[in-house]
């Protein structure tokens, strides 16, 4: 996987669909700090970096 694909954004809509939970689950998850982290633009939009949504996913398989 080349640098680009992994420093790739993702929407929070493409996370939700990703993980197939309710939108709701993963804002309180967000809010919980149980969420991959995000970066917050400055129109209120958040996007996920593909690195650190696999990341965050390598970690829930580990306590799996």
């Amino acid at each position: 996987m080349s640098t680009r694909e992994t420093d790739e954004k993702m929407t929070a809509e493409e996370v939700i669909a990703d993980l197939r939970v309710a939108p709701s689950t993963f804002y309180r998850w967000r809010q919980l700090g149980k969420a991959p982290r995000a970066i917050k633009l400055p129109n209120g939009d958040m996007r996920i970096r593909r690195s650190e949504y696999e990341r965050w996913l390598s970690e829930r398989e580990d306590a799996a």
